[in-house]
């Protein structure tokens, strides 16, 4: 009998497990369920949402999202010289690169033939082969090592970058800077966009802010107004990097305040508060501040006075949407989005969905002003 009863113990403590694993997979499972079920719940909420929270675009002079695309996508000419140096011909790109255009256009246009170059330079290594003095070729190459040391670091926070990204990072932009230096010396002495590349790896190599003084005095002097110039030195002063908020808006505040109207640097100011806000966790209220809206009433005049075709045009209008949206002047904000035409621009582009965000927020600056409409009716 004891015997029996020992067994019988023995047996449940053996089963005890097994039983308990059934469990706990059962109640498991049971979760995961759950958690399927309040997402798709959650998600179709959102769907519901979204569909209350709609427009017409076409009944308010706009676009429908569909039909948009995101700024930065090049122009005929642009894809061309771009499809040529994919096939190994740097002729077309060097033409492009060296049109007559402001020094500011210029950058412009080199940005996303770097950006090539910094993941296959074949092209560039012949072009620099064949003309070694050439000194658009030259500049092209410290600006592709720029991008190509930025890719290896990734636009993580410095925490969740490896130490071997780091190291590879800095490498590069030693590199970089030698190629900077070259181009310095190769490029007309008025030329301000061999200076201009400096100001990545200025920030990338964690210059001194004297040093970086002592390029910026360089780079000015050639080109006091140069727009790309200023909008990477925000970022330079800025606090997350080797500034404070101080510093960001004395250095952009005394910009705009050198600047001829319609050089659209006042729009960059938004964007200096948007690093700020960001920064300090701010609520969205914060675009309701006073100071916000001076910076917008200056940004509004700046973008009036500019040349209509004036290559940032888009940049400010973009800025201009987002800031007068979120500050309640929507029907204001509604006349941006109206000019962008076909372009989702900055800052939309900084988010993770951008064409969500631009309609979002297009959405709600419709309806503000639909509102304020039958308010004043």
């Amino acid at each position: 009998m004891i015997g029996i009863i020992v067994l019988a113990v023995v047996g449940l403590v053996l089963l005890f497990p097994v039983v308990m694993t059934r469990l706990a997979k059962r109640k498991l499972a049971q979760l995961e369920r759950a958690k399927a079920t309040i997402a798709s719940h959650e998600a179709r909420l959102a769907a519901e949402g979204r569909a209350r929270n709609t427009i017409v675009p076409a009944e308010h002079g706009l676009l429908p999202a569909g039909d948009m695309v995101l700024d930065g996508e090049p122009d005929p000419e642009e894809t061309a010289a771009l499809a040529a140096a994919k096939a190994g011909d740097w002729r077309p790109a060097a033409a492009y690169l060296t049109a007559e255009a402001t020094a500011d256009l210029r950058w412009l246009r080199q940005r996303e033939l770097a950006r090539l170059a910094a993941e296959d330079d074949g092209w560039l290594r012949a072009w620099r082969a064949e003309r070694p003095q050439d000194p658009t070729a030259a500049l092209l190459h410290a600006d592709a090592l720029v991008y190509l040391a930025w890719n290896i670091r990734t636009g993580a926070r410095a925490n969740q970058v490896t130490r071997e990204q780091f190291e590879a990072f800095h490498r590069v932009l030693l590199e970089a800077e030698e190629a900077a230096l070259a181009a310095v010396a190769l490029a007309p002495d008025d030329d301000p966009n061999p200076w201009v590349v400096q100001t990545s790896i200025a920030m990338g190599l964690n210059w001194s802010n004297d040093r970086f003084r002592e390029l910026w005095a360089e780079l000015v002097k050639r080109d006091p107004h140069h727009w790309s110039a200023h909008s990477r030195a925000l970022q330079y002063w800025c606090d997350k990097w080797h500034g404070s908020h101080e510093l960001m808006h004395g250095f952009i505040d005394g910009a705009i305040d050198a600047a001829p109207a319609g050089s659209l640097l006042a729009p960059i100011k938004l964007e200096a508060y948007f690093e700020q806000f960001g920064q300090d966790g701010e609520k969205l209220t914060a675009w309701k501040r006073p100071e916000v809206g001076a910076a917008l009433d200056a940004a509004l005049a700046d973008l009036a006075a500019a040349d209509p075709d004036h290559p940032r045009a888009g940049y400010a209008r973009g800025w201009l949407a987002y800031a007068l949206t979120r500050a309640g002047r929507p029907t204001e904000a509604l006349e941006q989005y109206r000019a962008l035409g076909r372009v989702i621009p900055q800052p939309f582009t900084n988010f993770k969905d951008p064409r969500q965000a631009f309609v979002d927020l297009r959405v709600a600056a419709v309806q503000g002003a639909v509102a304020e409409a039958k308010k004043k009716a």
